[in-house]
């Protein structure tokens, strides 16, 4: 009776509580790297448990297992589930992180877009600097064109900003000029005031 207790509790948590059998594929049909990644995990955490038996964990604990068989069997069930929990929780921030689904996805459709083309596949020529050069000039002939458009437009931008600046001073010094015109105007009108005023009292 032991050794069937003993047995249930392993072969329970290797299916999982809540995991279904996965889905079979067509024969012939590419399998995208994503659903590859989740098959790695399951099988991981298959041999995981596999190798962290029930028995092992018993012999570990043959003491409170002796004791207590049904509370080590409930203590084994619950560290299981939370250690697939835990791993597959990790696995998933790893794969929000590094945005992998996507990654993976792209390069499926890479591999799918490159079974449609005709022509001879890229080969090392077995000089690596030829291959480093072959394979970087085009990026950086692609970067040095977005930089000098980014530079065409910063030039345009800042001749604006220049143009506006100096309409902005002729401005300032019209208004300058103006306001200096209407001081000198107003400083001369009490003078003539004055002299206009004395003329009529020597008339007088």
């Amino acid at each position: 009776m032991a050794e069937a207790s003993n047995a249930s509790p392993t072969a329970a948590v290797e299916k999982g509580p809540e995991e279904s059998p996965p889905e079979s594929d067509p024969p012939g049909a590419t399998i995208s790297r994503v659903k590859l990644l989740d098959t790695m995990v399951d099988t991981f955490l298959q041999k995981l448990v596999a190798t962290g038996s029930y028995e092992r964990f018993t012999d570990c604990y043959k003491h409170f297992y002796q004791l207590q068989p049904e509370m080590t069997q409930r203590i084994y069930d619950k560290f299981i589930t939370q250690l697939q929990t835990s791993i597959r929780e990790e696995i998933s921030e790893i794969k929000e992180e590094g945005n992998l689904e996507a990654v993976l996805n792209s390069l499926d459709k890479i591999v799918e877009e490159g079974k449609d083309h005709k022509g001879p596949a890229w080969r090392p020529s077995g000089i690596p600097e030829k291959d480093l050069c072959s394979a970087l000039a085009p990026y950086f002939l692609q970067q040095r064109n977005t930089l000098q458009r980014q530079v065409q437009k910063q030039k345009a931008k800042n001749k604006e900003l220049a143009d506006t600046v100096l309409a902005g001073r002729r401005q300032v010094e019209e208004l300058q000029q103006l306001v200096k015109a209407r001081q000198q105007a107003w400083q001369a009108s009490p003078t003539q005031r004055t002299e206009g005023a004395a003329g009529c009292t020597e008339r007088a």
